[in-house]
């Protein structure tokens, strides 16, 4: 059976069985039980994110969250892409997180709500828009005015629209987070009851609860005493987690709100999975206990387009694009030995007359021929009209979220030496006239190379924001771009030209079949008789982003783990589809392809 007519007699023999109730329910916290309508419950969920996941598929991933045993969806909301101009929302398409949830109760699911504001989750700025990092005064996750008040404003128009959703209205949300692990980052309880009283205020009205990690401090540091606190750890023994949870608070519901099953990636290091046997044998300390989990990821999915974020440990690390996680469903939806060991595990300790539906068919993965990209286009082509100052400014003065940005200065007189550029974030490309100089890449504490200019011709440095830092003490300060002065043989240079360059929209490339030399957009076209699944094959490219049908798939480096993007079957047609590839390498390779499984190899630097 074709797999549209799969989907749609899923959709159909699914809304059949299972409508939203619309009667108020309720969760509640009685003693050392979770209580729904007023029975001891048992919470088994799974984490999944409405962006990482194509709307088309939201529903069939959540009927295999059903097939595996879960009974609960939980996921993040993302500020950053909800409100990416202040004051201005957008909940529709595939951030429509309210139709999110109502899937997940056609479903017959249940489901937990992480607003944040602070989201961490390997993303962007841990979820903060970048215009907030424009007022030079902000400091984020603390109880400064500036941030309070935008946080607010977020906040409450997420309650529109979610708080008709609580069990208290009849829909499927049954706990709402207060902060994300805060405990790792602070202990200011002013700030944690200021972001409790949002939410509050925003009216979702069901069960509130932290989630920290490990450990002493962070347990103080980041509950409230009068809301239920859970605990996140991974790894096989949580025996001993919640022996020291036990040490914290007594007679509470007892629930792992983060169960580690498998880990993000960095750029330039190796491919991270886990022991399906591991995550399994923990999962079952837990269910013959009576003790609730969260999964995190039941699936991972993708950190579409520039939503990847980035770590700081002594050093940058920037994370991947594929938020694969090594969990039960792979990047593509598809159940892994890890679903099937879970699934295994759960039916032995499920509810009296509870029963577990088949998986349902997924979509096929399938291959493409060869896609040979002929044409090229200058990155210049985006520049509008320079913003002139005396020193470069950051992406944030700029206006400007994500992507990258140019700097142009002009020498009056050949000149050479060593360029510096201070604080920088995150990746340049130094050019001028064609001429590549060179690159720098933050992650190496790279900052300088030698230059040789000729009078008249602009120097161009390219700087690509790779993903602000969304974990520790670095979030309060990683704005991207230069951030100090760009020196040349010890003199600073002063009169620059800024550039915006977002990638938003490609429209204005000037597509030629001249070479182009330095970063620059390569254009090819493919046909499909009909959509499907697919992972297109970058590993003999350089360093960039693709595009197909406009939609931007991600990041690829040849430096690894990662050297395939996802290419989900909803972002093609029957037809021509246009691929659009961004190298900043310009390795010479003009063809990609599609393959039928991801690509993770060995770090190569």
């Amino acid at each position: 059976m074709p797999f549209l007519s799969i989907a749609l007699a899923l959709a159909l023999s699914s809304s059949a069985r299972i409508q939203p109730r619309g009667d108020a329910r309720s969760f509640t916290v009685s003693g050392n039980q979770f209580q729904l309508d007023g029975k001891p419950y048992i919470i088994r969920s799974g984490e999944m994110h409405y962006p990482r996941v194509p709307r088309q598929y939201w529903r069939q991933r959540m009927h295999m969250a059903k097939a595996m045993g879960l009974n609960t969806i939980c996921t993040y909301v993302f500020w950053n892409l909800h409100e990416q101009t202040p004051g201005k929302f957008d909940f529709t398409g595939n951030l429509d997180v309210a139709e999110f949830v109502r899937t997940a109760q056609r479903e017959g699911l249940n489901v937990i709500v992480r607003p944040g504001p602070y989201i961490c989750t390997e993303w962007e700025w841990g979820g903060f828009p970048g215009w907030l990092f424009a007022n030079p005064n902000i400091t984020v996750r603390s109880t400064d005015p500036l941030f309070m008040q935008a946080a607010s404003r977020y906040i409450k128009r997420v309650g529109k629209e979610l708080a008709p959703l609580t069990m208290a209205h009849g829909g499927p949300i049954i706990m709402c987070q207060v902060e994300n692990e805060y405990g790792s980052y602070g202990k200011d309880k002013e700030y944690l009851g200021g972001i409790r009283k949002m939410i509050r205020d925003s009216g979702i009205d069901c069960q509130l609860y932290t989630s920290d990690g490990p450990g002493d401090s962070m347990l103080n540091g980041g509950t409230l005493p009068d809301i239920p606190s859970v605990i996140n750890f991974g790894g096989g023994n949580p025996a001993g987690e919640f022996a020291e949870f036990d040490k914290f608070r007594k007679n509470v519901p007892l629930m792992c709100g983060e169960y580690w099953i498998g880990w993000f990636d960095h750029w330039g290091e190796k491919h991270h999975t886990t022991l399906p046997d591991e995550s399994a044998k923990g999962v079952e300390w837990m269910l013959s206990r009576g003790i609730s989990f969260n999964l995190y990821m039941f699936h991972g999915g993708s950190s579409w387009g520039f939503m990847n974020g980035a770590n700081f440990s002594n050093v940058y690390e920037p994370d991947i694009s594929a938020y694969d996680y090594d969990s039960p469903l792979d990047e593509a939806g598809r159940p892994t030995e890890k679903f099937f060991r879970l699934r295994q595990v759960i039916s032995k300790h499920l509810s009296p007359g509870e029963v577990l539906p088949a998986a349902p068919p997924i979509a096929a993965v399938k291959p493409i021929e060869p896609i040979y990209l002929h044409e090229s286009a200058k990155v210049g082509d985006l520049c509008g009209k320079p913003v002139k100052s005396d020193k470069p400014m950051t992406m944030e003065a700029m206006g400007q979220n994500f992507g990258a940005i140019l700097y142009r200065w002009t020498p009056k007189i050949a000149e050479k030496g060593e360029l510096l550029l201070s604080e920088l974030h995150d990746y340049a490309v130094v050019m001028q006239n064609s001429r590549v100089f060179g690159t720098l890449d933050r992650r190496k504490k790279q900052d300088r190379l030698m230059v040789d200019l000729v009078a008249g011709k602009p120097l161009e440095i390219f700087v690509e924001n790779m993903g602000r830092v969304n974990f520790g003490k670095h979030i309060v300060d990683d704005r991207k771009g230069i951030l100090g002065a760009v020196t040349l043989a010890g003199r600073e240079l002063k009169g620059w030209e800024n550039f915006t360059l977002p990638m938003e929209n490609l429209s204005k490339l000037q597509f030629t079949e001249a070479m182009v030399i330095g970063p620059a957009f390569h254009r090819g076209t493919f046909e499909l008789d009909k959509p499907h699944d697919t992972f297109l094959d970058l590993s003999k490219w350089g360093k960039g982003n693709v595009w197909v049908n406009n939609h931007n798939l991600g990041r690829y480096w040849n430096i690894g783990p990662q050297q395939t993007l996802f290419l989900p079957a909803n972002w093609l047609k029957s037809g021509v589809n246009v691929v659009v590839v961004l190298d900043l390498e310009s390795t010479g390779d003009r063809m990609l392809s599609g393959v039928a499984n991801p690509i993770y190899d060995t770090p190569r630097r």
